[in-house]
């Protein structure tokens, strides 16, 4: 198991933009995301991270960027140290396998979510609703139900707190209909696609988000794509319809945190070994059954 790394630092490469798992540094035409150990549950950040957890996510995010490339170019330029500027690889030891040199575009406001399977907050507004987000869907659904069309809901991006989910008009307004268009196309291509890749190997991707940019005048992928801390990952042999299910991911952590007398505001908890062991083999478990 390597070092856990919860914090960059390279004080000759400046200071970084960090949200609450990566840490972003601005190399005048790139950028360099590194993604760290730090582990959030309910917007907070906890005081303890899951070892492996930033080489993991971006593994998997390396292995769904090349193939969705024929759907969309992204934002990767270097993903090896040696091919990095000579300034950074003196700090090999902290990049490597968790980082990635990427170009800079103007990231759209919008997170781009395509749902499969009824979950989540999808599944509370549809119990409100009838639909997600404005969309009508059939009566009578149950929890985890598997839509007959995947639908496509939007929502802003908050800086603190919780995104809010929006409706496909409400997002024209903020990008434009053609640019709109083409960001709720794409999307939905890359989780089709995803969707059948993922089911062969025994997983279920109920729901993901995604993040595009603009470059040069058209739309790249960026920031991760299809990880266990933005889609949800099920079993494809122990799903059943009608309950909440497992899912590869931090849920671990969740459920931990909520047996514990704490009120969801900072300072999180410290997280348990045990709990931090069963974290770590979930994430690598995802890593091993989808990238082999």
């Amino acid at each position: 198991m390597h070092e856990v790394i919860l914090k960059t630092e390279m004080p000759d490469i400046g200071t970084p933009r960090r949200g609450k798992v990566r840490d972003i540094y601005d190399l005048g035409e790139h950028l360099l995301l590194v993604v760290t150990d730090r582990v959030s549950a309910f917007d907070v950040v906890l005081p303890n991270g899951i070892p492996d957890k930033g080489r993991v996510l971006t593994l998997i995010s390396l292995f769904w960027f090349k193939r969705m490339e024929g759907i969309i170019r992204n934002h990767i330029v270097a993903t090896e140290i040696k091919d990095y500027p000579a300034e950074l690889r003196k700090y090999a030891r902290m990049l490597e396998g968790r980082s990635m040199l990427v170009k800079k575009a103007r990231p759209m406001p919008v997170e781009c979510i395509v749902r499969g399977y009824l979950s989540g907050s999808g599944w509370k507004d549809y119990k409100e609703t009838g639909g997600i987000c404005g969309i009508r869907l059939p009566e009578g659904l149950s929890e985890s139900a598997r839509l007959d069309e995947p639908v496509f809901t939007p929502s802003t991006k908050a800086e603190e707190g919780h995104d809010i989910n929006i409706s496909f008009d409400e997002m024209k307004g903020m990008v434009g209909e053609e640019t709109a268009l083409h960001l709720r196309d794409a999307s939905m291509r890359i989780y089709e696609k995803a969707r059948g890749i993922a089911e062969k190997k025994g997983i279920i991707i109920a729901d993901t988000k995604m993040e595009f940019g603009e470059l040069g005048g058209g739309l790249i992928l960026i920031d991760e794509l299809l990880t266990p801390d933005s889609s949800r990952f099920w079993s494809l042999a122990n799903y059943r319809q009608g309950k909440g299910q497992d899912s590869f991911d931090k849920q671990i952590v969740r459920d931990y945190l909520l047996t514990l007398d704490w009120d969801k505001t900072p300072p999180g908890p410290e997280l348990p070994a045990h709990i931090v062991e069963k974290t770590v083999e979930r994430y690598r478990e995802i890593l091993r059954i989808l990238t082999g």
